[in-house]
């Protein structure tokens, strides 16, 4: 890979949070990065064309506290992409030049790429596409090792992407977009987005009260509507896991130790739902899906990263949760 002199990116990663302009609503920006993998290479629904499934040539670049990267994570183990799609995991705490990279955390798959792929900071990959860029660098980012550009940074076709162009390589994996469920699965999928994974940063980033009610009463009404579906299914879909379901699980699984108490989110706790605490366990229960998911890694990020929310810093003991104990579905 073709490497860059750091820089700092301090004077433009600001706008992530700028509610100026908004009335103190939290409006997240649009993935830029949006090519598509394709069985044979051919242009996607966006985007150019030229990116092929082939085994060994793609990297992940993640955060183990980023719920839109965490989906990634989770449909390329389900999806048994782990022996042919590389990752690498940031440090926690992302401060104003964004996620950093570092080797030597030791921990599963924090760093499996080759040399080639190691930066020492995300932004690196996205000022070698494009100098010019100005925006903040999110994860998750999907590398391409032959062409050394980025795929995409949009979770959602990240996910699509190993389920469908990627079954040429792993073709009896599960089908997480099965064709008779795709408009219940695109239903939901517009439904739990807003009210939902991005309802928790509308109502944690708000800087105003209205636009933080705004959120965060939608947000429980709409947990509330999934509690009912989830008592008559064991999947949002019925008795199918979808790639619905691992948009919502991210959220829930961070929901009692990071959003309802840094986030305000705190008018109900996720174990409070008989449910969806239940349907949180079944999923965190999955194999691999276990070793995605570290609480503490969360916790130090969103507690030590927004100085804005917490100023002080202070990393909160517990909850204590058991996300092991018998689930009884299925």
């Amino acid at each position: 890979m073709k490497k860059i002199t750091p820089q700092s990116q301090q004077a433009w990663t600001n706008a992530w949070y700028d509610t100026n302009s908004t009335g103190g609503r939290f409006v997240r920006t649009e993935a830029k990065f949006r090519n598509w993998i394709t069985t044979d290479g051919s242009a996607g629904p966006t985007g150019s064309g030229g990116f092929t499934p082939d085994s060994g040539r793609y990297h992940l670049y993640v955060s183990l506290a980023c719920p839109w990267a965490h989906r990634t994570l989770l449909s390329r183990i389900l999806l048994n992409l782990v022996k042919h799609v590389s990752v690498s995991v940031t440090r926690p705490w992302m401060g104003p030049d964004s996620w950093q990279f570092d080797p030597q955390q030791g921990r599963l798959f924090r760093y499996e790429g080759d040399d080639d792929e190691y930066v020492d900071w995300l932004y690196e990959l996205y000022r070698l596409c494009d100098p010019e860029y100005d925006a903040r660098a999110t994860v998750p980012v999907l590398w391409d090792k032959k062409q050394q550009t980025i795929v995409s940074n949009e979770s959602a076709e990240i996910v699509r992407m190993f389920n469908n162009a990627f079954r040429t390589l792993e073709p009896d994996t599960p089908d997480l977009y099965p064709l008779p469920l795709r408009s219940m699965i695109d239903e939901l999928n517009d439904w739990i987005y807003p009210r939902i994974n991005n309802g928790v940063y509308r109502a944690g980033f708000a800087t105003t009260q209205q636009a933080y009610e705004e959120a965060v009463y939608p947000l429980f009404e709409a947990l509330d509507e999934l509690e009912n579906r989830l008592a008559r299914q064991r999947y949002l879909c019925g008795e199918q896991l979808t790639e619905s379901d691992l948009r919502l699980f991210p959220t829930l699984v961070r929901f009692d130790s990071v959003y309802a108490g840094h986030f305000k989110c705190g008018l109900r706790r996720i174990v409070d739902y008989p449910n969806l605490w239940a349907y949180t366990r079944d999923i965190y229960q999955m194999p691999g899906f276990a070793e995605t998911v570290d609480m503490e890694y969360n916790k130090l990020h969103y507690y030590g990263s927004h100085d804005t929310i917490n100023p002080t810093g202070i990393i909160p003991a517990g909850p204590v949760l058991d996300f092991m104990a018998p689930h009884g579905r299925g």
